[in-house]
This record gives structure tokens, C-alpha cells and sequence, in this order.
């Protein structure tokens, strides 16, 4: 799990869940995660706050994962209140990294994002099927997807102060990016994996460390294949290539839809 630091001064959401959390793992009595039954951790017991360094930062598979997910899963639907703040401690650094890109360039709503992002983490938390594969990723999607809309909301509140009057035609090429995609990917200038990939991580709310996991590669692996066909679309763009529809696109843009 990821962790980044932000600097802030007024309680959030998920600043007073790290303070809950710290509470619950100090001396003498602190929460205490079994271990042994999770294969791949340590065959002992150890408090929350241990249990979270060695997801933060040992490299395990995502069996290994999944199941201390389940566990903790369990015990916060099954053992009270306690166990819903250590879950939710132990997926701090996580849910705060997210907060903070979900916020960067939109401060004033930082505090509404940490908001989001948790009860978007705590809903699944306590009431998604934990039997498939991918629990902590589908974890981890959900504190996104209720993070982002708080941005998403927000979008069309109010113009910017600078907005010329009046109308005038719009800048070629026309159209919404998916179809510039579309387009390049029915020209044969990037395949429509590529364009997805463009689409899901530029302007949808997919991170591409969730799915580089699901496609089994690294996250810079996958970048750098997005860096390459975004070079190809913006010199297609650049030269006026991309400014009509091609023969096919509607094919390809039915294909990126489906």
C-alpha cells in the first residue's frame, strides 16, 4: 500500500482516523491482528500498527492480501467497533494517498474528498461478497470512485473569472477526447487496448497501479506504453489527422463502448 504525507491543520475525516488508530494500538493493550492463518505473514499475532508496516512496505501477493482483508472484513462486521477503526487504520496510508490525488489542484474540497474517500472504503468494507478474487483493489476502488465525484460535482458550479463572451467556433479537431481516441484507434495509429488504457486513466477514475495489477505488469510498464500512444495521438492531433471521423471509427468507438 502506498502512503504520502500531507501537510494540514484542521482536522479531516482521515486525520481523525489515524488518531483513533493510534489510540487502539498503543501500550499495554493494543488490537491485535492473528497472523497465522494468513499464508505469507509471519506465523505470530501482532498489533494493527506492526501489521500495517508489513503491508506498506513488504512486496506480497495478492493472495496474501485478499485474505488479511478478509480477515479483517470479517472482524469488523463481527466484533464491534474496534475492529471497523483498525480496519480502517491499517488502509490509512492507501486511502490517503488516493485523498490527496483526488484533490491536488482542488483544495477547497480536501475535506469533503477525505470524507468521501472513507465512507466510500467503510460501505464495501462491511457489506461487499468477500469470496472473489481482487477484494483489496475493489476496496480500494470504491474510497476512489466516492472520493472523485465530490470533484466530479463540483465541476460545473462555477465558470472561471476569465471566460470570454460571446461564441465562436470550437478548436480543431471537434469532439469529445474518447472520439479523438476512437478515431486513432480506427486510423490504426494506436490498438483500442491503448485507447482504453488513455481513456480510463486520463479521463475516467481508474489508476493505473489497479490496472497494471489486473493486466499482471508493473504500473511504469503501463505508463510508459500510455507515454508512447499519447506521443502518436498528439502528433496525429498536431497535423489535422484526427480532425473527421475515419471510415471506421464508429466501429472502433462501438468496440470502445462495449
Amino acid at each position: 500500500m502506498a502512503t504520502i504525507t500531507r501537510m494540514t491543520t484542521a482536522s479531516t475525516a482521515l486525520t481523525t482516523a489515524e488518531k483513533a488508530f493510534e489510540l487502539l494500538t498503543c501500550e499495554p493493550a493494543p488490537l491485535v491482528f492473528d497472523a497465522r492463518p494468513v499464508p505469507g505473514l509471519p506465523d505470530t499475532t501482532m498489533p494493527l500498527d506492526e501489521l500495517r508496516k508489513l503491508l506498506m512496505f513488504e512486496r506480497y501477493g495478492s493472495d496474501t492480501t485478499d485474505e488479511v482483508w478478509r480477515q479483517l472484513a470479517h472482524h469488523a462486521r463481527e466484533w464491534g467497533p474496534a475492529w471497523v477503526v483498525g480496519a480502517i487504520g491499517v488502509a490509512l496510508p492507501a486511502l490517503t494517498h488516493l485523498a490527496a490525488k483526488i484533490s491536488r489542484g482542488n483544495a477547497r474540497h480536501a475535506d469533503d474528498v477525505d470524507s468521501e474517500v472513507l465512507a466510500g472504503f467503510l460501505q464495501p468494507l462491511r457489506s461487499a461478497d468477500l469470496a472473489p478474487p481482487r477484494l483489496w483493489l475493489r476496496l480500494c476502488w470504491a474510497a476512489w470512485r466516492a472520493g472523485a465525484a465530490v470533484v466530479k460535482t463540483d465541476d460545473g458550479e462555477e465558470l472561471p473569472l476569465d471566460l470570454p463572451t460571446g461564441s465562436r467556433s470550437p478548436r480543431m479537431p471537434y469532439g469529445h477526447p474518447d472520439l479523438l481516441l476512437g478515431r486513432a484507434a480506427a486510423a490504426g495509429l494506436i490498438t483500442v487496448e491503448a485507447a482504453e488504457l488513455i481513456s480510463a486513466t486520463r479521463f475516467g477514475d481508474a489508476l493505473i497501479e489497479h490496472l497494471a495489477a489486473e493486466k499482471g505488469v508493473s504500473a511504469p510498464v503501463l505508463r510508459m506504453r500510455r507515454r508512447r500512444a499519447e506521443r502518436v495521438v498528439a502528433a496525429a492531433v498536431t497535423r489535422g489527422d484526427l480532425s473527421g471521423p475515419s471510415p471506421s471509427v464508429s466501429r472502433c468507438e462501438a468496440a470502445m463502448a462495449a
